[in-house]
């Protein structure tokens, strides 16, 4: 795909911005970089003099990604009722952590996961929530909440009046509420690495301490490879769970890295990444875990080494 927006006019340090935006409206990077290709695509599209006439071109730009992102967000709802399973938003590497490789050189393109600004608002347990929501509340409240737009550019945005995107964004407010504020990264850190290793050593016993019994696992395979396709529920089948993957899959090597920002794993073989673990963890133990392992949705982990 080509890239756009890359001169050196003054839209094209508005691309990382946008990004940052279209990742946590969509919950899909590559979905994400394509929404902003088309934006960027409409401004190169409009002739000098309408250009010259817009006072704010970010602005423009941000209103433009955000309509396109609404559009994506009502037609995902009809996708995902014939998607395979689970649907799990997909998992971001912290390249600063592992990308031996250099990324695409001065002249190549930045990786569009370079460009993801990480923090509460794109862990799992966050963009699943924001899953929950209206495509008009997730646009009201991420630009509010996340990116601080005023309510009268939201309008502009959804058509609606900013007392009623105020409205949407108090609704969507409250779910977020429900969900609590995350264990300290060192003590997920310290919780994960229990996990992996009880999960190495195939310690049952141990998984299920680790593992609130009223938990919750939930597995993206996208239809492409085996996993189970309805939520795991309890921390005793959860860790019966999880031996048996390993008893199947001998040679699986567990990685521990940041995933969305936070501590998880990442399962390799052959050195290929087949599984990135995201956990939600509350008093020392694992409430939460999102297993992605649809390959489409691990491409920016392939140079994971």
């Amino acid at each position: 795909m080509g890239t756009v927006g890359t001169g050196t006019d003054e839209t094209a340090g508005e691309r990382r911005q946008l990004i940052n935006v279209a990742y946590r409206l969509l919950g899909s990077l590559t979905e994400a970089e394509d929404a902003v290709q088309d934006a960027y695509a409409r401004w190169y599209g409009l002739s000098r003099s309408r250009q010259e006439e817009i006072l704010s071109p970010g602005a423009w730009l941000t209103t433009v990604t955000s309509r396109i992102c609404l559009d994506l967000l009502g037609s995902a709802r009809a996708r995902r009722e014939r998607y395979v399973g689970a649907w799990l938003p997909e998992p971001l590497p912290d390249r600063t952590e592992w990308d031996h490789t250099g990324g695409a050189g001065p002249t190549g393109p930045a990786d569009p996961a370079d460009q993801i600004v990480l923090g509460e608002s794109v862990t799992m347990a966050f963009l699943v929530v924001l899953e929950s929501m209206t495509p008009a509340e997730r646009v009201a409240f991420v630009l509010h909440d996340v990116f601080r737009y005023p309510f009268a550019e939201i309008a502009d945005v959804l058509g609606r009046t900013p007392a009623a995107c105020k409205q949407l964004a108090a609704s969507a407010r409250r779910r977020v509420s429900v969900a609590r504020a995350p264990e300290t990264a060192t003590g997920q850190a310290d919780v994960v690495r229990h996990v992996k290793e009880a999960w190495e050593t195939k310690d049952i016993a141990a998984l299920v301490g680790l593992l609130d019994p009223a938990a919750m696992m939930t597995a993206d395979g996208g239809g492409m490879v085996g996993t189970v396709l309805r939520p795991v529920e309890g921390g005793a089948r959860i860790a019966q769970y999880m031996v048996a993957i390993a008893d199947k899959a001998p040679g699986l090597e567990l990685l521990e890295r940041s995933v969305n920002g936070v501590p998880g794993l990442v399962a390799r073989r052959a050195g290929v990444v087949v599984t990135v673990a995201s956990f939600d963890v509350s008093d020392r133990r694992v409430t939460r875990i999102w297993a992605v392992r649809n390959p489409e949705k691990l491409r920016p982990w392939a140079r994971e080494g």
